[in-house]
């Protein structure tokens, strides 16, 4: 988003972004939890993971509790080959699962520490990236495929079914609430945004957060724990979930943890962080306006 962007026009892109049934009602959505579904097995033992769910919270992205309360991120390449027989395992079953609960076509990454699914269009990559990002599971994207993160000490109960669960919710929502005139809107619009600035992701690589981020934002730096992401505290959630909102319709990915705020740190994209303080500044100005912040 340019810094001559209005209000109304990140409104628009916010409503653009979001499935039809929160257009006109996310501002009331809850950030409240409908509990964790239990396994199902099928009788050769295996996990019956397309027979889970029968519904969804509601999306992060609309401001509904995020599916992780800590990122979720990939195993590191030692830790891969310190136990390289378990994390194949794991692999295997995440394809597994995302196969099932997707019916996309699913396989290792290329990359260690990441399973890569070919979406139907780089549209569809492209908002489950922001969409699962969102979720605090690691994600990145390219063209129509989209990855998600493994490692050998996934367990079955825990973080393999994270990521199942994150792209079953997240595809659920792509396929069976949005129309195709509203994905070739949104297709229009990450068009639009990638010309006025590239999609602002996290790097490992980062190096210092900008130094006048606080005093453009009013948000105080929380101590850095994830390589690329920079913590800000919000006053409270409602607050940190109209930010990632209004950040995602700004072409930034961004997340939440609690009331703290998590944006992306790009040495490549954006070497001085001087999009992210604009744009940021710009939002934290708009929300004080009217009344969030």
């Amino acid at each position: 988003m340019t810094p001559s962007s209005s209000y109304d026009t990140l409104q628009f892109r916010i409503k653009t972004i979001l499935p039809a049934t929160y257009r006109d009602c996310y501002e009331d959505v809850q950030p409240v939890s409908m509990g964790s579904a239990g396994l199902k097995y099928t009788p050769d033992g295996q996990v019956a993971w397309n027979e889970i769910w029968t519904t969804f919270c509601d999306l992060a992205m609309a401001g509904g509790p995020p599916h992780k309360g800590k990122l979720l991120e990939p195993a590191t390449p030692a830790a891969i080959e310190s136990d390289l027989a378990r994390y194949q395992q794991v692999i295997a079953e995440i394809c597994r699962g995302i196969g099932l609960v997707t019916e996309l076509p699913v396989q290792p990454s290329a990359t260690p520490g990441w399973v890569q699914i070919e979406c139907a269009d780089p549209v569809m990559a492209g908002w489950l990236l922001r969409a699962i990002t969102m979720e605090n599971v690691a994600a990145r994207a390219h063209g129509v495929f989209l990855e998600l993160p493994a490692g050998p000490a996934y367990r079955i109960e825990k973080e393999i079914k994270n990521v199942i669960t994150v792209i079953a919710k997240t595809c659920h929502y792509w396929v069976e609430h949005m129309w195709p005139s509203q994905e070739a809107a949104i297709g229009e619009l990450f068009a639009a945004m990638a010309v006025e600035a590239p999609l602002l992701e996290p790097d490992p690589a980062a190096a210092e957060p900008p130094a006048n981020i606080e005093e453009l934002t009013g948000l105080t730096p929380t101590p850095h724990l994830y390589p690329g992401w920079l913590g800000l505290h919000c006053p409270d959630v409602p607050s940190a979930v109209w930010l990632i909102r209004a950040l995602v319709a700004s072409n930034i990915l961004a997340r939440r943890e609690g009331t703290v705020l998590y944006v992306p740190l790009n040495p490549t994209t954006d070497p001085s962080g001087q999009t992210l303080s604009r744009t940021l500044g710009q939002l934290c100005r708009f929300a004080k306006d009217h009344q969030i912040l």
